[in-house]
């Protein structure tokens, strides 16, 4: 068994969700999008989305990190953002 906490609002849209998708209950559809995850078939196009992003994050750090190196080394340098 497993207990979560819902606001108000995310129980209302959960029981919506129910009944747009045909499930027979909250446990129902809880379950399946569960199993689903553990699937991997929205978990991996979900980490993969989490992984470009945190690559594309570092990169732009990296370069910003060069840029302050730069600067740091010559303080006259324009560094572009």
């Amino acid at each position: 068994m497993v207990s979560v906490r819902l606001s108000e609002e995310e129980y209302v849209s959960l029981q919506q969700l129910c009944v747009v998708t045909g499930a027979r209950s909250l446990s129902d559809l809880t379950r399946n999008a569960m199993q689903t995850l553990l699937k991997g078939s929205l978990g991996e196009n979900a980490l993969s989305s989490w992984k470009d992003e945190f690559r594309a994050q570092i990169s732009t750090l990296d370069r910003k990190i060069e840029g302050l190196a730069e600067r740091i080394a010559d303080p006259k340098t324009e560094v572009e953002s």
